[in-house]
């Protein structure tokens, strides 16, 4: 094998089991900045040593053990006398007499726990939202600070201290990147789910930029869904939401034309979906419900984006069961933004003077002020009601509010299918 592809292949192998790493040395040393460093130089060592030695048969626990040889080191460089490192310290002067294989019996004895502590850590609700989606990208997702700078359209630097932060917060916050138990891990689900979806989110829908859509978020999203269905197999809102990000993403391909400009749903090329991720959207949504998580909230999007993907034209789309989804979903989640995809369901079901009637209670909601998707969808119930003026008005006021480009050229498109505006 040429040196190349052997260097391709240890970036591949550490890209797989970095969060795996990370999980481990943070759980044993209760500091996940030092896990992180430990991670990367058994990265080095194996650059150094599997070029002339080849690939090992269980590379995760090879460099795993690499990890613990150098962590043994720095504690005896440090000659730490606190009590905890001392404990530290005993624990892996055992390891490092222990054999590859031990090792690994050891790892797989514990390391679902493991992996999913560090994601309910990097996902502590004492952390922001955008510091959770940065830390879990980081050592979850195996992104460097470059890939999810350019991912969320924000500077390296604003992303390298937003991680730094949120280690030293966590840090403080003394937390000891176990699963939580009983409450407190329903709770903490709940951030988590919320973490992957937000990044999903900034994938499928761009909040700024020239790019409608950012397929790589919609793929690291999904990656983390799966990881964590694989290590709570019996959690029905996991599958839900990975029912619900697998369904969304078969649409990814018919959201944009050529040109890059928006397609709406209605107007795509249902041949461009993808059907394999619809099929295993549909299995995810199954398992979600057979689970009793029917009335969960990612699984009730699961089921209304379920109604499309089911639909083999526009006009088979099975509307009043929307509306109807929405209505117990809005009883769940009660929030301006539900009520505005509800008021745009009503309006297909039972016609557009249904969903202005919905629209119109909404417009004094302080978290739609200045949201364009209000006045967007507002237009679109005034044109398809044949009030072309109001509707134009609407188009454009819901263009100067947006911050993606491409969205802002769709919605003054609109605008200009209404007709000309009329002279005051």
């Amino acid at each position: 094998m040429a040196a190349t592809d052997i260097q391709r292949t240890i970036e591949t192998v550490f890209r797989i089991e970095q969060p795996r790493l990370i999980a481990g040395l943070a759980r044993m040393l209760r500091d996940m900045g030092r896990a992180e460093e430990l991670a990367q130089d058994a990265l080095l060592v194996a650059l150094a040593e599997w070029p002339a030695r080849g690939v090992p048969d269980n590379p995760g626990a090879w460099l795993m053990a690499a990890a613990k040889r150098r962590a043994i080191d720095g504690l005896r460089r440090d000659k730490m006398r606190a009590r905890k490192h001392e404990e530290i310290g005993r624990d892996l002067e055992t390891a490092r007499d222990t054999s590859v294989e031990d090792m690994e019996a050891a790892m797989d004895d514990d390391v679902g726990d493991e992996l999913l502590g560090l994601i309910f850590t990097a996902c502590h609700p004492v952390l922001s939202p955008d510091a959770r989606a940065a830390l879990t990208l980081r050592l979850i997702g195996g992104l460097g600070t470059d890939e999810i700078a350019r991912a969320f359209l924000t500077s390296e630097p604003t992303i390298a201290q937003r991680i730094v932060r949120a280690k030293k917060t966590i840090g403080q916050a003394g937390l000891t990147f176990e699963v939580p138990r009983g409450s407190e891990r329903a709770g903490r689900l709940a951030s988590v789910l919320e973490v992957i979806y937000l990044i999903f989110n900034e994938g499928y829908a761009a909040t700024r930029g020239e790019d409608l859509v950012r397929p790589a978020l919609c793929d690291e999203a999904r990656r983390l869904g799966r990881i964590l269905a694989g290590l709570a197999p019996e959690e029905p809102e996991v599958h839900g939401l990975l029912a619900l990000m697998e369904i969304q993403s078969s649409r990814l391909a018919a959201r944009t034309a050529r040109d890059g400009s928006f397609v709406p749903l209605p107007e795509q090329n249902r041949a461009r979906w993808d059907h394999g991720m619809i099929a295993r959207g549909l299995a995810a949504l199954d398992r979600a419900e057979a689970l009793g998580g029917a009335d969960g909230p990612y699984a009730l999007q699961a089921a209304l984006a379920a109604c499309h993907a089911r639909a083999l034209t526009p006009e088979a789309t099975d509307w009043p069961r929307i509306a109807g989804l929405y209505d117990r979903l809005r009883t769940l989640l009660p929030s301006p933004v539900v009520d505005l995809n509800r008021a745009v369901a009503h309006s297909m079901a039972f016609g557009p003077e249904a969903g202005l009637a919905i629209a119109d209670q909404l417009a004094e909601a302080a978290m739609l002020r200045n949201y364009a998707p209000l006045p967007a969808a507002r237009g679109d119930f005034l044109f398809r009601a044949g009030r072309l003026e109001e509707a134009r008005a609407e188009f454009v006021r819901a263009a100067s509010l947006t911050r993606n480009e491409g969205e802002r050229r769709f919605l003054l498109g609109r605008a200009e299918a209404c007709g000309p505006a009329a002279m005051p």
